[in-house]
């Protein structure tokens, strides 16, 4: 797979790894494309967002320059829809030099697109953690 800039996902496991790399890139364009144009970004439990403010969110964990590192658990197909479960973790200094501890297991709902390719409609970082 070329670069997530470049390419959207064929597969739906690849997902996170495609936003793994557009985040670590810091390109926000590329971590947008991965999303359905109505997706739900969950900020905390009970609690989502969608178009401006995800694309917000989303910046704001970007803006911290950090790494985040994913591990893919499951990946449940079932014809254009797929439950993704898989680790993260995002460790290191802030710009400001606040350390920085972001760890959870997201759940992830995914929708392969007309054109073939998976975006996220659903994406629930804080997983099954409670309110």
């Amino acid at each position: 797979m070329t670069t997530a800039a470049r390419t959207l996902p064929t597969e739906a496991a690849d997902l996170p790894y495609a936003f793994a790399e557009a985040f670590n890139a810091g390109d926000l364009a590329a971590v947008d494309r991965l999303f359905e144009p109505g997706a739900l970004f969950v900020t905390r439990p009970g609690h989502t967002v969608s178009g401006d403010e995800r694309r917000a969110a989303n910046a704001e964990f970007l803006a911290l320059g950090i790494p985040i590192r994913l591990t893919l658990r499951h990946a449940y197909v079932l014809g254009d829809l797929a439950l993704l479960i898989g680790d993260y973790l995002i460790e290191g200094t802030a710009p400001d030099g606040t350390p920085v501890c972001d760890r959870g297991t997201a759940t992830d709902v995914a929708r392969r697109g007309p054109d073939g390719c998976w975006r996220y409609a659903i994406d629930n970082p804080s997983g099954t953690d409670r309110p």
